[in-house]
């Protein structure tokens, strides 16, 4: 003979501690210390030698670290020949509507870590993610230079604090 449970199995939405809360529930202390977790969260789900496979997967973490920044940062993500993380380096840091990037230092850093290929991130302090022409120029030059030592272009991410623009998915690459 057996016995039936009436016993109802919690849903994930009931075991979420964040549910139903929204960011006007919190004090502004509280949305930093949310902002920094999630970032943690970001940074644990990407840990070095993990496989970075979808634009969706990078933009969810650099347009959170970098959409709020008040000055341009330009980065780049190195992936082994299976696209799995080798490094992210902060590589050029400008001011509020640029950042110089130079291909020698590009280059350089790609085969300090035997990258094999690379994806590019910066972001935009005026909020709109639309490549500018300059940003289609430079992604160009660094494919070309990486090219001749044998490393991979895979994408190049433009974020910011409202969305993000993966030159990729826009067939730009």
């Amino acid at each position: 003979m057996s016995i039936t449970s009436n016993i109802v199995k919690p849903t994930l939405l009931e075991h979420n501690r964040f549910y139903g809360l929204s960011a006007s529930d919190l004090r502004p202390a509280e949305q930093e210390s949310l902002i920094g977790l999630a970032l943690s969260v970001l940074a644990m789900r990407n840990q070095k030698g993990e496989p970075l496979t979808s634009p969706a997967k990078m933009r969810e973490y650099f347009q959170l670290s970098y959409g709020e920044l008040e000055y341009e940062v330009f980065s780049m993500v190195m992936l082994d020949n299976r696209h799995r993380l080798i490094d992210v380096e902060e590589m050029f840091r400008g001011t509020v509507d640029g950042a110089s990037v130079y291909p020698r230092e590009v280059v350089k850093a790609a085969l300090k870590c035997n990258a094999a290929a690379a994806v590019f991130i910066h972001n935009h302090t005026s909020g709109i993610c639309g490549p500018s022409e300059a940003d289609k120029r430079i992604t160009a030059q660094l494919k070309d230079a990486l090219a001749l030592v044998g490393v991979r272009v895979l994408d190049h991410l433009i974020v910011s604090h409202e969305s993000a623009v993966s030159f990729a998915e826009l067939g730009l690459l």
